[in-house]
């Protein structure tokens, strides 16, 4: 097999690349990495009706961010291209006329009025709803006046009747349809490109791709391509249906019901492995109780046989949990480079920032405590923002009246330390609180609250080392002016 596998991934830009179609990408991805293949990126772009302009790029960016890179497509090139079918429309349209002359496809004129009717009296009558094959029936020579005219038409392909399509899915075994439910479905289009059928079929042969690996919604489209593969007497490749990923509050996940865009995780602040990492194990499992798993190990362990055909849940909370063991091991210089740019973006620090080693001691103080990028860019905001306001229930319970003499007193003690140090810094806190006769956490709790504005954080001794002393004392400064207006006291 090292030697054969041909997979791709082959997105419409109607849209942005979302979670599903991404897992998609990366089962086909690492099954070729697993058999030494190859992973073809391959544009499908025939609904212009949907075409969304600049889909394109973000369709590349998403996949290059997440680290699945391609071997033959768009801007690598190779042998089998062009890689957009907007640009292999004659390949079709000599493969369709081919289907035409071995009778297997038609011309039909029929009008969308004419369709519309027809389909709406199926509805009443309760009959099968499809094309009524009024225009199989024409000659070639009538076939030829009314092109020679101009009438628009297409061209169906002619499903035989009384047949048993079989073809076996290698994740979920043996699927049968009967030919006599499906209907003489259009290969080309009035504006002359394919339907997805043909391009779909044409080009995965023309590709020599050897395992199509698609989500559980072309299941019903198979028969339909395994009967085109008939017809032009080509060998179908191995298929496989990757299973469904359901919304965690139930019902398919997908575009139209809120499946956010890759691009989405990355400003949500989820790191490139995370999410690969999470992605991998929706539908497929090592065969072992390990979760964790670097790119290079998802490469030697992947397998089809280990792909289930049951649903799996996109659980956000549990990629959140997965993208905090990425974080707290990602190296502060690392985290440090892409962080900088959200905290400039967040107007957390300017875009001349350049105290670096300070920046890498605050993410080295909170990386443990956060989930996501964006969790740090919003709790590094008080080491570089003095705070403009206070956490609401924790000003009520410690901005008390009593509270601003005991802040102004360890104020006065720390202005006097001879090292701002957290031995030191909690030496003077503990010592001030036994001098005032009142608990530690009569201080601990203002003082944090004073120089951070939340009541919750790293230790509180490191966050004021890390702060430093001026930073504190002007702080706490204004903290106490604040409670002394706040109460009265002026």
């Amino acid at each position: 097999m090292s030697d054969s596998v041909r997979v791709r991934f082959a997105p419409s830009p109607t849209g942005y690349l979302h979670v599903g179609g991404a897992r998609s990408a990366l089962f086909n991805y690492l099954f070729a990495r697993h058999h030494a293949g190859t992973f073809i990126l391959r544009i499908e772009d025939t609904d212009r009706n949907r075409f969304v302009d600049n889909a394109l790029d973000e369709i590349y960016e998403s996949l290059t961010w997440l680290g699945i890179t391609w071997d033959e497509g768009p801007g690598k090139g190779g042998s089998f291209g062009p890689y957009i079918q907007s640009e292999r429309l004659h390949l079709y349209k000599k493969h369709v006329e081919q289907l035409v002359d071995d009778g297997h496809a038609y011309y039909c004129f029929c009008s969308s009025e004419r369709l519309a009717r027809i389909r709406e009296e199926q509805e009443k009558s309760k009959t099968k709803i499809g094309y009524d094959r009024h225009c199989l029936s024409l000659s070639k020579e009538e076939v030829k006046v009314k092109c020679a005219a101009g009438e628009p038409y297409v061209i169906r392909f002619r499903m035989p009747s009384g047949r048993t399509i079989k073809f076996n899915d290698f994740i979920r075994g043996d699927i049968e349809y009967q030919s006599d439910i499906l209907d003489d479905f259009v290969l080309l289009k009035t504006d002359g490109y394919p339907t997805y059928h043909l391009a779909n079929v044409v080009d995965d042969h023309l590709m020599e791709i050897s395992h199509v690996l698609r989500g559980d919604e072309w299941i019903a489209s198979t028969p339909r391509h395994v009967l085109l593969y008939e017809a032009f007497g080509w060998e179908p490749p191995q298929i496989a249906h990757l299973p469904v990923i359901l919304s965690s509050t139930g019902g398919k996940l997908s575009k139209r019901k809120g499946a956010a865009s890759v691009m989405d995780y990355q400003r949500a602040g989820y790191l490139p492995e995370a999410l690969v990492n999470f992605l991998a194990l929706l539908g497929w499992n090592p065969g072992n109780d390990r979760e964790k798993m670097t790119i290079e190990e998802l490469h030697g362990s992947f397998s089809l046989e280990k792909v289930s055909p049951k649903a799996a849940v996109f659980d956000e909370q549990k990629l959140e949990w997965m993208n905090g063991l990425y974080m707290a091991e990602r190296p502060v210089p690392v985290l440090t480079g892409e962080l900088l740019p959200l905290l400039v973006a967040g107007g957390v620090v300017g875009s001349e920032f350049e105290d670096l080693p300070y920046l890498e001691k605050v993410i080295g103080l909170l990386r443990e405590r956060s989930k996501r990028l964006t969790d740090l860019v919003d709790a590094a905001r008080y080491f570089f923002v003095d705070p403009e306001s206070y956490e609401e229930k924790a000003d009520r319970k410690h901005f008390t009246a009593e509270n601003a003499g005991y802040l102004q007193t360890l104020k006065e003690k720390l202005e006097s330390l001879p090292e701002f140090s957290k031995a030191e810094l909690e030496t003077a806190l503990r010592t001030t609180a036994e001098a005032l006769g009142v608990s530690t956490g009569k201080l601990i709790h203002p003082v944090r609250l004073a120089v951070s504005g939340v009541s919750f954080g790293p230790g509180l001794f490191d966050l004021l080392e890390l702060a430093g002393r001026e930073r504190v004392l002007r702080r706490i400064d204004v903290a106490v002016a604040y409670i002394t207006k706040k109460n009265g006291l002026e």
